[in-house]
């Protein structure tokens, strides 16, 4: 695995240094959308919805509906003066009982591994947590945005799992949620169907069967040959073209900056006339 974060665990006067690994991965099957015909990738433009203009990067900001529909542009002189927080330390603000802690409030997981420097008080921070089996309670900043986390144990590893805001939950806004009033006689036959079906719950009893089938399919028109093989050229000229064009536009921004003449942009005459070469120079070869 690759760290994607460097940082330190503080509580109290302790701090243990720490590097963050993501500890799940999305197995989900995606499809990308292509052309039918040839299965060439389909490419989306970034289109003005006023006057129907592509847009470069450049000039595309960020903007914040109202409810009303209103459009306010935020810049980056407006977004540097927000609170947010490029800080390398996992703060505990509380050790915490792990019941206390629902779990609709927890997002991504990460693994926490100590740097050589820190074992010692990584494993003694890893042994008050199970000791007290409590859950630590901590703030910290990652991609520049302060979250809310807890700290846990797991198979000997201190677990981090980021937290929603507790005003990101939603109410259960809806009147009925089925009847009250059942008779003894069904809350029995219910009780007894949950004992039937009770037991412990073993991970790789489930598999993902849609996800193995799609992945047979494709597998098997593979071998069967049917597959679409895009020109490579085809794929990366125009990308080629974009960049190169970019990167002219680039030097002429700077010459103009200076003071200087850019320089004039070549016709597309010129591309074209080359071609006859080319083929005079392969008939030489064959001659």
């Amino acid at each position: 695995m690759r760290a994607i974060w460097k940082g330190a665990v503080s509580f109290g006067l302790v701090s243990v240094p720490v590097k963050l690994y993501s500890a799940t991965e999305s197995k989900d099957i995606s499809f990308r959308q292509v052309h039918a015909k040839d299965g060439g990738r389909i490419k989306y433009q970034r289109v003005c919805s006023l006057d129907g203009e592509e847009v470069s990067y450049a000039d595309i900001a960020k903007g914040y509906e109202t409810e009303d529909g209103e459009m306010v542009i935020l810049d980056d002189n407006d977004l540097a003066d927000l609170p947010a927080s490029s800080s390398r330390e996992i703060s505990v603000e509380k050790f915490v009982p792990s019941d206390q802690i629902d779990p609709m409030l927890l997002e991504k997981s990460y693994y926490l591994e100590p740097e050589k420097t820190g074992a010692k008080p990584y494993a003694l921070l890893r042994q008050a947590l199970v000791d007290a089996d409590r859950m630590a309670l901590v703030t910290v900043s990652i991609r520049t945005r302060m979250s809310l986390a807890v700290l846990r144990v797991r198979d000997n590893v201190i677990v981090m799992q980021t937290m929603m805001w507790p005003d990101e939950i939603r109410s259960p806004d809806f009147a009925t949620v089925g009847s009250d009033d059942a008779k003894p006689a069904e809350v029995k036959m219910a009780n007894m169907l949950v004992e039937t079906l009770a037991g412990d719950f073993a991970a790789d009893e489930f598999e993902d069967d849609y996800r193995e089938a799609v992945e047979a399919l494709v597998k098997a028109k593979i071998e069967g040959g049917e597959v679409k093989k895009t020109p490579q050229a085809k794929k990366s000229s125009g990308e080629v073209v974009d960049l190169l064009a970019a990167l002219q536009r680039s030097v002429d921004a700077a010459k103009t900056a200076r003071g200087e003449e850019p320089a004039a942009a070549k016709p597309a005459k010129k591309s074209a006339a080359r071609k006859p070469a080319a083929k005079k120079a392969a008939k030489k070869k064959a001659s």
